[in-house]
């Protein structure tokens, strides 16, 4: 039977999912050797005194954990200390469990209005810090042996960045965990131009708050994260910020010094994901622009009748996912259902769009913010 003669329209549509799905294999090929990993041998630096900070809230489950990580990893660790946000489920105590003359807890001050909960408890932190770096650890991140003494030297390499973060190799068991939260490494390493960067303009900015080093009297000088209180996106928030005000940073591949089980549960990604979207895809601007990016080069591709286009956009698609996923070390089942997380990310960014449309405030920790 003779296949029916493609339309114009038709083809637009192949030529368009095409390209956009050829997009994000150029630009992750590019920041292969861009985005680097940190030195493998620290050297013989000096060793700085660093402040490992970490805010905890309703932590009881895993500061026992995070801390008995961090010291085991001690040589260039000065201080440790842990604000205990307000919590009520007996992370103080728990903390206290740990003994070392380094550790310190603190309780939080009320949150003030017009700031966000974790700016605030950063903020808080290093105003107790002493250290001429300061480490920001979520309490759900885990250490690789020699990660701190590899951040001071690449702090200390060429470039000198005022500011180093990144991405930990993420552990995904729920299906929504291992579906969605693989987009983080996906759209830093196949949408940001970093050969382009020289860790200067804010808008190439990039940044993970679950683990965030920077220098002390660098990040004073530019305000620290009184700078950015009402952010819920603290880290890119920090990053772009830490820019404008004259000082470098940089994105590195961390997945070889740190590991982080973000959430736990269906619910936790859906919410964590609404919490952090008008700031990140959901913008007025940025929503339209990423629907066209995203979907046009990883959703249309499925839905498009089979042609030698088509399949090649799907190639590239699934493609560029798993170059990604290897390189980050990510688990590879998310690729089986790329096409359907792709387009799920989506509704969660279009959802959180309309409830900021209806000023509805997003929810975290017990907390609610207007975004």
């Amino acid at each position: 039977m003779r296949r029916p003669e493609t339309g114009p329209v038709q083809r637009g549509l192949e030529r368009s999912a095409l390209a956009l799905a050829i997009l994000p294999c150029i630009v992750a090929l590019a920041n292969l050797r861009a985005l680097g990993k940190l030195p493998a041998k620290p050297g013989n630096h000096a060793a700085p005194r660093v402040s490992v900070l970490i805010p905890a809230r309703n932590e009881a489950g895993q500061i026992v954990d995070v801390l008995r990580n961090v010291l085991e990893d001690s040589a260039c660790v000065a201080e440790i200390i842990v604000l205990d946000d307000h919590s009520d489920d007996g992370t103080a105590a728990r903390a206290r469990t740990i003994a070392d003359p380094r550790l310190r807890i603190v309780a939080g001050a009320d949150l003030p209005e017009g700031w966000c909960g974790k700016t605030h408890a950063c903020a808080q932190l290093a105003d107790h810090a002493n250290g001429s770096f300061f480490l920001f650890l979520d309490a759900d991140v885990r250490l690789e042996r020699g990660a701190i003494a590899r951040l001071t030297a690449g702090a200390n390499a060429s470039g000198k960045p005022d500011m180093i973060s990144g991405v930990p190799r993420q552990i995904t068991k729920s299906i929504l965990e291992w579906m969605l939260l693989p987009f983080i490494d996906l759209l830093i390493q196949g949408y940001l131009p970093l050969p382009f960067d020289r860790g200067t303009q804010p808008a190439l900015a990039a940044a993970c708050g679950q683990l965030v080093f920077v220098r002390a009297d660098a990040y004073r000088r530019a305000g620290g994260h009184a700078a950015i209180r009402s952010r819920l996106h603290d880290g890119l928030a920090l990053a772009r910020h830490m820019r404008q005000a004259g000082f470098r940073t940089a994105i590195i591949d961390a997945s070889d010094i740190a590991t982080c089980r973000m959430y736990r549960n269906a619910r936790e990604v859906y919410a964590g994901l609404m919490k952090n979207a008008v700031e990140g895809l959901a913008g007025p601007v940025s929503l339209p622009v990423w629907t066209v990016i995203l979907g046009g080069g990883h959703v249309l591709p499925f839905l498009c009748r089979s042609s030698r286009s088509i399949r090649l956009a799907r190639f590239a698609s699934l493609g560029v996912r798993l170059l990604i996923a290897l390189r980050s070390r990510q688990s590879l089942k998310g690729i089986v259902f790329h096409p359907l997380g792709v387009a799920l990310l989506l509704v969660i960014q279009y959802h959180a769009r309309l409830r900021h449309i209806l000023k509805r405030p997003v929810s975290w920790r017990g907390r609610h913010y207007d975004t």
